[in-house]
């Protein structure tokens, strides 16, 4: 038997009874400390460190009888408004993707400009498989899909709420400072690049072509995009402080 805590947003994952609090546990001999979090309903991949006396150790780690466990969430953001920034965009690039229950997040997230897969056929090792290759994060209302080990970076969507899904992916991986509106298709994912008027003016409505002259096309599906009202609802939408 050993004794185990988790911290901050972990306890999301945890029975009401065992939130913000030491309880015991019960390991098998040679259980592996990453098989005990996840015996626990707690994601590896939302785990970045692991005390046991003290000490830092691996996900290998064999947990032994008597031994006490602290759990910490995976550090994505932190609290720097008044640090002075080196540079104006973080040097992590975020690519993603997204299980089958997310289409309007990854079509959120494809508007502010970021990598982001998806497609509503997925299967579960697909997306791990694809997430190992690609070193993609995985965005899930899956937990058990996060407990692949293979998945090195995920994130549990706790919203059931498209809006509320995008500001807590922002707020999760400061993204705020790296959104490029109007960069990425929201249909396809592919990049958005300048179009000429002229050469597309037959394939937007007569309406569109009158009252606007910057285009932008699609470089996977074609699809043309201006900003119009669309564009305007989107903005207001992902970030509602533009209200």
């Amino acid at each position: 038997m050993a004794v185990i805590r988790f911290y901050e947003e972990l306890n999301d994952f945890l029975k009401v009874e065992k939130r913000k609090k030491d309880y015991f546990v019960i390991s098998a001999p040679g259980q592996s400390v990453k098989d005990l979090i996840e015996g626990e309903n707690v994601p590896h991949t939302e785990v970045d460190l692991i005390l046991v006396n003290g000490e830092s150790v691996d996900f290998s780690f064999p947990v032994r009888e008597n031994d006490r466990i602290s759990v910490y969430p995976v550090f994505e953001s932190f609290n720097i408004k008044n640090i002075t920034r080196l540079r104006p965009l973080p040097l992590r690039i975020s690519r993603f993707i997204l299980d089958v229950n997310l289409g309007k997040l990854a079509r959120y997230l494809r508007f502010s400009g970021f990598d982001s897969l998806y497609r509503n056929n997925y299967e579960d090792s697909e997306i791990a498989r694809i997430s190992s290759e690609e070193e993609r994060i995985v965005l899930t209302r899956d937990r058990g899909l996060l407990k692949r080990s293979i998945i090195s970076r995920g994130y549990w969507i706790r919203s059931q709420s498209p809006a509320v899904q995008y500001r807590e992916v922002m707020r999760r991986f400061d993204l705020s400072y790296s959104q490029e509106h109007w960069s990425r298709c929201t249909r396809c994912n592919g990049e958005l690049i300048i179009a000429e008027k002229s050469k597309i003016i037959e394939k937007i409505p007569e309406k569109t072509s009158q009252h606007y002259s910057a285009f932008k096309i699609c470089t996977s599906c074609g699809k043309i995009y201006w900003k119009g009202i669309h564009y305007e609802n989107f903005l207001n939408m992902v970030n509602p402080s533009n209200n």
